[in-house]
């Protein structure tokens, strides 16, 4: 019985550690998207000429207050999303944290691990 349900977290574990990993790699990438969004933000504010924006893989003229809009409701996408993603990861962790110690309990053959 024990080995079995060692298995069973075991491969719990492992596909807990592989969705830890895919949130980390989503976490780096809005983040990156936040400075790119950040620095935007700056160039757009010292620009003195034409404001271009990027539609569909082209470039289209537009107002700097039109581009300032269209930047802002992208920033608070991706900080929407990286806050959805924060907490997940954040409650992932706690799980994977869970699942170690079960784990850990039963090679060490301190009793039968909680339901998880």
């Amino acid at each position: 019985m024990a080995k079995e349900q060692l298995e069973k977290l075991s491969a719990e574990y492992q596909t807990l550690q592989e969705q830890l990993q895919s949130l980390a790699i989503q976490k780096a990438q809005f983040n990156e998207q936040k400075e790119e969004f950040k620095e935007a933000a700056e160039e757009l504010e010292r620009s003195k000429g034409k404001v271009y924006s990027s539609v569909g893989g082209i470039l289209i003229e537009t107002t700097k207050e039109e581009a300032g809009k269209d930047l802002k409701e992208r920033q608070g996408s991706v900080d929407m999303r990286l806050s959805i993603i924060n907490k997940q990861y954040d409650e992932a962790v706690k799980k994977e944290k869970q699942l170690r110690e079960e784990i850990e309990r039963i090679l060490k053959g301190e009793g039968a691990p909680k339901s998880a």
